[in-house]
Parts: C-alpha cells; sequence; structure tokens
C-alpha cells in the first residue's frame, strides 16, 4: 500500500519551533555555494531570495497549528452546584437528619470527585403557584443561574384542600364528583411554567433538573391506615399514580428528568414504614437516604 502523502497543513504543523532559522540557513547557505556573480546580479538574486523568505515566513504564520490538547490526563471537572426546590420532602421536615439535597450532593461529590455546593430552597408547604412566585425572587433567580443540577419536588400541597374528601372515597375519578381534576390540570400548567422559567434563567447553559414523584401525596403506612383506613389509603395511593403521571408528562415535555420514588418506597415486601418519620407523611433518614440513592441514578452521565 502507497504512503499517504501528508497535506500542507499536517506538514505545517510538524515543522521545528526554529523553522524561520533552519529555512533562513538552507536558503543563504544554497546562495554562498552559487560561485561568485556580479554585483548586480548578486544583488538581484539576494533581493528575490528575501521576497522567497519573507513569504515563506508569513506562510508558516498563517498555517501554525496549535498543540493538540493533552488527553492523557482527564481535564479538570468544574464543581457542580445543586440547587434544591420544593416543599417539605426535600426541606427535610419531621426528619431530625440530613435531607436528601445535602446526601445527594455528598453521592455525587464522591461520584465525580471533585467538591459539590448544595443550596436548599425548599419549603414546607409550598405549592406550584408559591414555587412561581419563588422563582421570581432575584436572589433564587441568582441561585438558579449558578446551578448546574436542580432538584425538584413539588405538586402534593397543590391537593391539601382535597385531602378529606379524597381518603373519605368522596372524590371518585372521571365522575362529577372528582375534585381534583381542576388541581391536577393546575399543577401541570404550573409545573410547565416553572420549568420553562428554570430553562430560561439558565440561559442556554448546560442544566440536569430533575424532577422527582411522590410515593403518596398523603399519610401513608400505619399512620394512613389507622387514620383513614385501607380504602382512604387505596384512595390516596391512585391520587399519587395520577399526580405522578402528570409530574412525568410535564417533565419530559420540558426536557427534564422524572424520578420515579412511588416504586422504590412502595416496593413489594416493603415496610414503607421504615422510610417514613413519626408523621407518615415525610421520609425519615433512611427514606432520604433512598431518595439520595435515586437521583444519583438518574444523574445524566455528563455530571455522574
Amino acid at each position: 500500500m502507497a504512503a499517504r502523502r501528508p497535506s500542507p497543513a499536517s506538514v505545517r504543523a510538524v515543522l521545528p519551533t526554529d523553522a524561520r532559522t533552519v529555512l533562513v540557513h538552507v536558503v543563504v547557505t544554497a546562495s554562498d555555494h552559487c560561485g561568485s556573480p556580479p554585483v548586480t546580479t548578486s544583488r538581484r538574486v539576494f533581493g528575490v531570495l528575501a521576497a522567497m523568505i519573507l513569504a515563506a515566513l508569513t506562510l508558516l504564520d498563517q498555517g501554525r497549528v496549535d498543540p493538540e490538547p493533552d488527553y492523557s490526563a482527564a481535564a479538570p471537572r468544574a464543581a457542580p452546584v445543586v440547587l434544591a426546590l420544593g416543599d417539605s420532602v426535600p426541606a427535610g421536615t419531621a426528619c431530625d437528619c440530613s435531607p436528601f439535597p445535602t446526601l445527594y450532593g455528598a453521592l455525587l461529590s464522591r461520584h465525580v470527585g471533585v467538591p459539590v455546593t448544595v443550596d436548599n430552597e425548599a419549603v414546607s408547604g409550598l405549592d406550584t403557584t408559591g414555587l412561581l412566585a419563588q422563582l421570581r425572587q432575584p436572589r433564587v433567580a441568582d441561585e438558579v443561574r449558578r446551578a448546574s443540577v436542580v432538584l425538584l419536588t413539588i405538586g402534593a400541597n397543590d391537593f391539601a384542600d382535597n385531602h378529606d374528601r379524597v381518603v373519605d372515597d368522596d372524590c371518585a375519578r372521571d365522575t362529577a364528583t372528582d375534585c381534583v381534576s381542576d388541581e391536577l390540570a393546575s399543577l401541570q400548567a404550573h409545573l410547565a411554567t416553572a420549568l420553562a422559567e428554570l430553562r430560561t434563567l439558565r440561559a442556554g447553559m448546560p442544566t440536569s433538573v430533575l424532577v422527582t414523584g411522590y410515593w403518596n401525596v398523603f399519610e401513608d403506612g400505619g399512620v394512613a391506615r389507622r387514620g383513614a383506613g385501607v380504602s382512604g389509603l387505596q384512595a390516596s395511593i391512585a391520587l399519587t399514580v395520577r399526580v405522578n403521571a402528570a409530574i412525568r408528562s410535564v417533565s419530559s415535555s420540558a426536557g427534564a428528568h422524572y424520578v420515579d420514588l412511588f416504586e422504590p418506597f412502595q416496593r413489594r415486601g416493603r415496610d414503607i414504614d421504615s422510610l417514613l418519620a413519626p408523621d407518615g407523611d415525610h421520609p425519615d433518614a433512611a427514606g432520604h437516604r433512598l431518595i439520595a440513592a435515586e437521583l444519583l441514578d438518574a444523574t445524566p452521565p455528563r455530571l455522574s
């Protein structure tokens, strides 16, 4: 097979750093060995040679190629900034423990090998209307602009006013007594707006937005069974499935990553009380560790 002839660009790229010196030396040496022509001819030849040298040097400058980056060692990673937004779950309510945003930051830091900053702006009792108002606060907007990862858990409090009707099974689906259809529509509209505002604030910067669902939008486990009975617990789970479907749909449409928490908490054979605080409504330390692990598993490869 014939050897491939290098292109002019590749030739220029491999010229030694003292190419100017070498070129001048070769040309001048050649002229010195051409004998002793008449002075007029010598000057004319020297002028031509000088012009050739200048032209060659100009071409060298124009064709110079910067050194290839050294990929033998990985480039230093930028330190991620994690911003947590949402309700009492990321806020860590009812758990005398580190909430999952803090735990996630520690897991991510160990995984990528650089420090991770975590800003937790979650507020107990926040609903989607409150989230929109929060994103319009200058301080929170600035935190969004700095964040490369946004964790969002929101939506359960949108249904708080209908808690009793839901668990009393007085809120049948697909009938005139479906008391949550308006709230579901509002949740979807508000969440879509919030995700669009996050994208606008990030102004095209690479951003991973991880939006979680819920294991239950109301109480679960023993607390729920004692307070509302099995039928009430089943009704709240049915509502949770609808809420999660709405959150998943909006998140996917907005390019965010939906992170399912229903299956990990409600997994068959698992005692959900082992993941819940005494109020039956919020995660305990084990629950927060589980959420952090699920979030890390869902983190896009460019960060993890």
